[in-house]
């Protein structure tokens, strides 16, 4: 179950790594193995290191991988992986905490009488 705060973070985080990938993405389809610009890889690392926290260590995508090393040279493709890794996470960390009352699809949160509506998990949508 997740808080409010979680929700929010989690919202808020999926959208970046949506934002993230969709503009490495682009680079990498143009020339996969150009460098990802420090300016570009801090923002992201910024993004995993939250996104990790609130995930733990048994939710991480990718065992033994925290963000990228500044001082190592990542290629648009090697960025492009970890994001859609991230990505897929994200989708199944909201699918575990999500469930449907009726109609609507809601967030199972701990605080009581709290309901916060969201969209279908995504392998269900049509």
């Amino acid at each position: 179950m997740l808080t409010r705060a979680d929700v929010d973070k989690l919202e808020r985080l999926a959208g970046q790594l949506e934002a993230h990938h969709k503009e490495i993405s682009a680079l990498a389809k143009r020339s996969p193995i150009d460098a990802v610009n420090e300016f570009k890889l801090n923002f992201i690392n910024v993004t995993l290191k939250e996104i990790n926290v609130l995930f733990g260590e048994k939710n991480k995508p990718l065992p033994n991988f925290d963000s990228f090393d500044s001082d190592e040279v990542r290629s648009n493709s090697d960025v492009t992986f970890v994001l859609a890794s991230y990505l897929q996470a994200a989708e199944k960390f909201r699918a575990d905490n999500i469930y449907r009352d009726g109609s609507v699809w809601l967030y199972k949160i701990l605080e009581p009488g709290e309901k916060i509506r969201t969209s279908p998990p995504a392998k269900l949508k049509g």
